[in-house]
């Protein structure tokens, strides 16, 4: 398999094809681009027309519109028309599912056509079949039969197209050949391309969405190698298609499309909320702009690439020493990452502190903070220490107490459950080796925060030598590029030196940036690592309250599918499909449901994606007629045509029914 990026150390853009949507470059040289949905029925021209020049003002620089059928798609004219008298150029992308009609008509109104290889030309009806090579041939004959008129038009006509993948719907066909996996979704759009490659067509983008961000990922990665095995190089429309809404949703967007961008894959994005769509482009343009700023030339990785020893095509958690920290606690493969709390405070504040931990622990049993990172700059912050922990009556398991360079552990007693962490550069070996020479005696683990380069340059012999139990964190970007690219470093030093140490994942980005920067930095940070299988720990600093600290890193596990806390949510960003309020029936969901840990609960706004992106949700809301709702467990309806008014209480009755209930 070829590889899927240019560097995993270096965020270096892959080069892409130019596809021009409109007068609207992407891929080449051209800059990240900027997409969202309108939500109105395309059947009300002004309303679509209105929230399209409305995304346009607010950044958004791709409008796509469904086309549910041809009369839809007829409405696309003069929705287009009355955009333009008002003087807005942007380009304009039609949503097409089931109906080739649709898509037909509408190449004729649009500047690009967006076609799902799951249902372009199949009915999916989950059955199970065994294709042999000639029939599945004959299939391959009628997507040809069926694809070819569309390529046609739209070579004809300069329009582009988007041929994008969803997990939720693959075909049977797909299902039965390649299963519900990564690589099937790749070859479902590939089967489309090359059709399209044998007309003479090229003017295409790709995508590869789904809910879950670690599906998404793998699949981007696998159509990027198996781009490079076929000569192609198409542009990449990145996304996680039913993120829903709120902070959670804003955290899985950036863990799969902040991830794809920091390995320099990406063309254009849309974030994926069940909000109002204009809501999306801030979100969107921020991710856009962090990683337009880290992408560099291909010169900045000259040399030897470390050698990773990691297959990036298949999650598999990183084997690590197993690890007790106290308190009950212990890390390691087998074991969920665990959540620690940055304190920022000094240690003379410790009242105030011991009262903000004992409120978090008293009231957060089922997601506590399981170890507290603290700071002491002075000899006399370890009577500090001591004084914090006489008064939380309901200890964290365990302390990380970070200390100053030039403070020294000779003749410091230790108090039970304390870590001590220091950072240590090549040049500080006997240093390093007084600090371990502690740990030893005291029969404690200790953390070292280094980086590869360091290692490389005398650390990882030191600490080869210690032999006792120690957890590694980065201590800065060193010769890598990003943080991403950096751990993923420290983590190839360790394993050259056979160093087995947990990975301790710090999001700390800068403070004086805005609360969403911060957000989708620590995601994109976290998500690359855990859906890489990277971290045992992980903490977010810069956050005064220790309360949301907690509930952050907490969020961040679950985005990256890493540790469920919480209820998962799958919830479509709506269209002009969407046959409900979309919006707030989400929220009396959540409302209702948000402290079912461990269910998965689906709620989609009709039938597109809607069993097949529930594939592993346990309960599906779905929308199938104006104000009629159907209810499903896993992919089977036990429910049909409910009234929506009635709709989610009818759900919590199911979810009782199924013993998954717990009163809040």
């Amino acid at each position: 398999m070829n590889p899927y990026c240019a560097s995993r150390f270096h965020s270096i853009r892959w080069t892409t094809r130019e596809v021009m949507v409109g007068e609207v470059g992407v891929g080449g040289s051209h800059p990240l681009r900027i997409q969202s949905m309108t939500t109105a029925d395309t059947l009300n021209v002004e309303a679509t027309a209105k929230q399209s020049i409305e995304l346009a003002e607010a950044g958004c620089e791709i409008v796509r519109i469904t086309a549910p059928n041809a009369r839809a798609a007829e409405a696309l004219g003069p929705i287009s028309r009355k955009i333009r008298e008002a003087g807005i150029e942007v380009p304009l992308v039609a949503d097409i599912h089931f109906v080739p009609d649709a898509a037909m008509e509408a190449a004729k109104h649009v500047e690009k056509v967006r076609i799902n290889p799951g249902n372009y030309a199949d009915r999916k009806k989950f059955h199970s079949r065994e294709y042999t090579d000639e029939q599945y041939d004959r299939e391959l004959e009628r997507l040809h039969e069926a694809f070819s008129p569309l390529v046609d038009r739209c070579k004809e006509l300069g329009r582009s197209m988007r041929i994008g993948t969803n997990h939720g719907s693959l075909s049977d066909r797909i299902m039965n050949r390649y299963g519900d996996t990564p690589r099937g979704m790749v070859e479902s759009a590939l089967e489309f391309v090359r059709i399209a490659e044998s007309r003479g067509y090229r003017e295409i983008i790709l995508s590869m969405k789904a809910s879950n961000p670690k599906v998404m990922i793998e699949a981007y990665r696998l159509v990027v190698a198996s781009m490079a095995e076929e000569g192609m190089n198409y542009p990449l429309h990145l996304g996680v298609t039913e993120a829903g809404d709120g902070e959670d949703a804003r955290i899985k967007s950036a863990v799969g499309i902040g991830s794809l961008l920091m390995d320099g894959l990406g063309d254009t994005i849309r974030v994926s909320l069940t909000e109002d769509p204009v809501r999306e482009i801030p979100v969107a343009r921020e991710l856009a702009r962090r990683a337009e700023a880290r992408w560099v030339n291909p010169e900045a990785s000259q040399g030897r690439e470390p050698d990773e020893r990691l297959d990036p095509f298949v999650f598999e958690r990183r084997d690590c020493e197993r690890i007790d920290l106290g308190g009950g606690v212990q890390i390691g493969p087998k074991e969920a990452p665990r959540v620690v709390v940055s304190i920022d405070a000094p240690l003379s504040e410790h009242e105030a502190i011991a009262k903000d931990l004992r409120l978090v622990q008293g009231t957060r049993p089922d997601t506590p903070i399981e170890g507290v990172h603290l700071k002491l700059n002075a000899p006399e912050d370890w009577l500090h220490l001591d004084r914090l922990i006489e008064k939380v009556d309901i200890l964290p398991p365990f302390h990380l107490v970070e200390m100053a360079k030039d403070l020294s552990l000779d003749g410091v007693a230790l108090p039970p459950r304390v870590l001590p962490f220091q950072f240590f550069s090549h040049e500080e070996g006997e240093r390093l080796r007084s600090f371990l020479q502690f740990g030893k005696s005291n029969d404690c683990p200790m953390i070292v925060g280094t980086n590869g380069h360091d290692l490389r340059n005398g650390l990882g012999e030191t600490l080869k030598e210690h032999g006792g139990p120690l957890v590694a964190t980065l201590r800065s970007v060193g010769d890598a590029g990003h943080q991403v690219g950096a751990y993923r470093d420290l983590v190839v030093a360790l394993a050259e030196h056979e160093l087995r140490l947990p990975l301790w994942i710090r999001c700390a980005p800068p403070t004086e940036d805005t609360a969403l920067g911060r957000l989708l930095d620590a995601s994109t940070l976290s998500g690359s690592l855990l859906c890489d299988g990277l971290g045992d720990m992980i903490g977010v600093a810069g956050e005064e309250d220790p309360d949301r600290a907690r509930g952050r890193a907490y969020d961040l596990l679950q985005g990256a599918r890493a540790r469920i806390s919480k209820t998962e949510f799958v919830a479509c960003p709506s269209c002009g499909r969407t046959l409900f309020d979309l919006e707030n029936t989400t929220q009396r969901v959540r409302e209702s449901t948000n402290h079912l840990k461990g269910v998965t609960i689906a709620v989609m706004g009709c039938i597109v994606n809607g069993p097949g992106e529930m594939a592993d949700a346990d309960f599906g809301y779905v929308g199938t007629a104006p104000g009629k709702i159907d209810l499903y467990v896993g992919k089977q309806r036990v429910s049909s045509a409910i009234p929506e008014a009635e709709a989610v209480d009818r759900l919590i009755e199911l979810i009782k029914e199924e013993d998954k209930w717990i009163d809040p």
